[in-house]
């Protein structure tokens, strides 16, 4: 699951969880809190927590609100941005006199240390933008053919450049090294005319640099200017162009380099120029300042009393001023062009003749690319680019879009991350900036390092017995006293307090590893680790090990158990739930035939082996998986899995531990082959004979066959019915004559009949004149 890869959201919340289990109670003030981790909280009510034991008040927002919090004195600062200023890119140059190249111009960043925050950007080359163009040459002897080949350099640059852009402007200067030794001829007979006794007997003075012509959209005075020039002559082979390029960096005013335009400077040469520190060879222990230093005859008036500007010097200044610096050389021996950002080397003819394409090649090079630089970066905060160019795809880690069309819009997506907290009262701003654009991004950065509720601190509260300042819901004692309210004085007898350092009544106090102070137990130091908790009943190296490495690397151990990382499990935390290495090559996990158990497969079908279970030659689907397709009616297979040797045989063999396979092919045929496993792991399949191939069947045979059948049953149905009815019958009627045969009475008579009348025999004596009746006297 990618939301627990390490560096996401939840992975940090999930190391917060062990950060804040460990750190309990170590947060004593909300400051404190917010420097372990950007998700933790602190809850400055007065009355949380109070009980037995002491809670801590740095946790997870919605812990502390689950524990009795309110939200109004929780205190979480979050990382937040705002646009101060962010008007829309231009399109053209020459349209307005204010072109916008950066996409915001002013960013304000509220940090809170570890939160990380990003804002976007982006940057467009407007077309027709106009260009300063100052071309710097080398003016030594070993340059005079060059000189001679850019007399009509202006008109023909003038043409070319004017097909790029509408608004262009030339400027020229001059440079040759330091006039003293060793560098150049000092003795007297060549100060008038160095080249004295050569065969160029003309030569002017030797000079450091000289500022000839200032930028100008007249090109026939670059023209007639450089027609003027003459060369002069040095002793060493390197040239002082450093100390030229520099002072037309950084003497913008008599440059004339203008706001609202590309600054290049063409430095034209045929050797490699001075370094720093090279000075020292003439005595000149004086590093360069950085300082422009033209004299009214416009000539570099510091050249024989400092050194030569490094490279470092150089780049900042020619980023400082917006000046893409283009190489004209005639050696390739100016790698260390890459330490100054923004430069671009090109390969001089012998006699320059190829200057203006030169000069047009490394103009669109440098249009066809963006680079971002930062200035002043602060130390407490770190920045990572995202760059996306012109094919849409985001590329971490890259602040440069290269091949770029004039008019072109690059994006960048800026990361910023406060590691730490600046010094109190530190106001801090950084700015970003394409390589030669006057374009700029300035950011204000703000630090969220303190916590709202410190400013209504309460010195010498009653909260805390009036001997401390009652803080964010906590008391910082006066010397001498402690306790949460301060009520402690150290060295007073503390047995009464003692109850409160025990876990449970019959506990050791302070669990053995520590001492009772004032209801609170001050734990020991251990050499193995960390001893910490309320009654110091954790510590972070009581848990098991794999290896003799605690949680095998892959946890925290917290209280005498490993917290386990994303993607582990365990007691040890040795047990990973990978299971991308459990899939069988039929996409089932360890083939249907185990489980997959801390990355491996535990095969629970009996036969089953190999990585992923796939190897059963027992197994009830040992054929289904090893299936021969037949491609032709000579015995030609395609085998549909790796690993294979295929074997043919005309006659049944039993080998030890093969499976007979039998399989019907599209065409009904049946094939027989089997199926072994070699002890070099590969799987032994031999064909035993040729497929057996049967005939079609008889639709109308079928036909009678169902209907005949149908019939049969209902006959043998209606049989069976009938069988069992005669049977039934016939009990019945044996019943009948067995009771009649056990009949006593007469076929005449029947014993249930009675006579209607019956006779009972009376005796009476009857007296007419006694009047006895039946045998009594009246």
């Amino acid at each position: 699951d990618t939301m627990w890869i390490p560096g996401t959201w939840m992975w940090r919340a999930a190391l917060c969880c062990v950060l804040l289990e460990t750190f309990t109670g170590s947060a004593t003030s909300c400051e404190e809190c917010l420097l372990i981790h950007p998700s933790c909280a602190w809850c400055a009510q007065e009355d949380f927590g109070r009980g037995r034991t002491l809670t801590s008040r740095c946790d997870f927002s919605q812990n502390l609100q689950k524990r009795g919090c309110e939200v109004r004195f929780i205190e979480y600062p979050t990382s937040s941005i705002s646009i101060l200023q962010n008007m829309p890119l231009s399109s053209k140059g020459s349209v307005s006199a204010h072109v916008v190249q950066i996409m915001p111009q002013k960013v304000s960043l509220s940090l809170r240390p570890g939160d990380q925050t990003w804002f976007g950007l982006q940057v467009r080359q407007v077309e027709d933008y106009p260009v300063d163009l100052y071309y710097l040459m080398d003016l030594s002897l070993s340059m005079k053919d060059d000189l001679d080949t850019i007399r009509n350099l202006g008109t023909k640059l003038a043409q070319e450049m004017g097909k790029l852009t509408s608004n262009f402007r030339l400027g020229f200067g001059s440079f040759v090294d330091k006039n003293m030794s060793p560098f150049s001829y000092t003795a007297p007979k060549y100060q008038e005319n160095p080249c004295s006794g050569c065969l160029f007997p003309n030569c002017v003075p030797t000079f450091g640099f000289r500022h000839i012509l200032s930028l100008t959209d007249k090109v026939d005075r670059f023209n007639e200017e450089v027609q003027k020039q003459m060369v002069s002559r040095n002793r060493d082979a390197p040239e002082g162009g450093f100390d030229a390029i520099l002072q037309a960096a950084v003497c913008k005013e008599k440059i004339g380099w203008r706001k609202e335009a590309y600054h290049l400077l063409v430095f034209a040469t045929d050797d490699v120029p001075h370094l720093a520190l090279d000075g020292r060879l003439g005595g000149l222990v004086q590093p360069h300042d950085g300082q422009c230093h033209l004299n009214n005859k416009n000539e570099y008036s510091a050249s024989t009393t400092m050194d030569y500007p490094s490279l470092a010097l150089l780049g900042e200044k020619l980023a400082e001023n917006n000046i893409f610096l283009i190489f004209a050389v005639t050696k390739r021996l100016y790698n260390f062009t890459a330490l100054i950002p923004g430069t671009t080397v090109e390969i001089l003819d012998q006699d320059s003749k190829n200057v203006i394409q030169l000069i047009i090649a490394a103009y669109n090079n440098i249009r066809s690319k963006v680079e971002l630089t930062v200035w002043d970066h602060p130390e407490e905060i770190s920045l990572s680019f995202t760059a996306t160019c012109q094919d849409g795809k985001p590329r971490p880690g890259l602040r440069k879009c290269a091949d770029l069309k004039i008019g072109d819009t690059v994006s960048f997506n800026v990361s910023v991350e406060a590691r730490s907290c600046p010094p109190r009262g530190t106001d801090q701003s950084f700015t970003i900036k394409p390589v030669g654009f006057k374009d700029r991004l300035e950011v204000a950065v703000d630090y969220q390092c303190d916590c709202g509720c410190s400013r209504k601190a309460q010195t010498n509260s009653r909260l805390c017995s009036s001997l401390g300042t009652y803080n964010c819901g906590t008391c910082h004692c006066e010397p001498g006293y402690l306790g949460a309210r301060c009520e402690c004085q150290e060295g007073e007898p503390s047995t009464m307090y003692n109850s409160a350092c025990r876990e449970a009544e019959g506990k050791q106090m302070c669990s053995g590893r520590g001492e009772c102070s004032c209801n609170q137990c001050l734990c020991y130091e251990s050499e193995f680790g960390k001893i910490y908790g309320s009654f110091c009943e954790c510590d972070d190296f009581s848990c098991a090990r794999h290896k003799g490495i605690l949680c095998s690397g892959h946890g925290e151990c917290h209280c005498g158990q490993c917290k386990c990382h994303a993607g582990y499990i365990g007691g040890d935390c040795n047990c990973s739930t990978e299971t991308s290495s459990c899939i069988s090559d039929d996409g089932q996990m360890c083939s249907g035939r185990g489980n997959c158990v801390c990355g491996r497969c535990q095969c629970t079908e009996p036969g089953a082996f190999g990585d992923t279970c796939e190897k059963c030659p027992t197994c009830p689907d040992a054929c289904g998986t090893k299936r021969l397709i037949p491609n032709t009616i000579e015995n030609v297979f395609l085998f549909l899995t790796d690993r294979v040797f295929l074997l043919f045989s005309g006659a049944e063999t039993e080998e030890p531990g093969a499976v007979l396979c039998l399989y019907k092919t599209d065409n009904d045929c049946v094939m027989k082959f089997t199926y072994s496993e070699h002890a070099s792991g590969q799987s032994i399949l031999t064909a035993l004979k040729e497929p057996e191939c049967g005939g079609g069947p008889d639709a109308l045979m079928v036909l009678l066959a169902v209907v005949g059948s149908i019939l049969l049953v209902g006959v043998v149905l209606l049989a069976a019915w009938k069988t069992v009815i005669t049977i039934h019958d016939r009990r019945e009627f044996a019943r009948f004559q067995s009771a009649r045969s056990r009949a006593r009475y007469e076929m005449a008579s029947n014993p249930l009949y009675k006579q209607p009348v019956s006779t009972h025999f009376v005796e009476t004596d009857f007296n007419m004149y006694g009047k006895s009746y039946n045998g009594g006297v009246h």
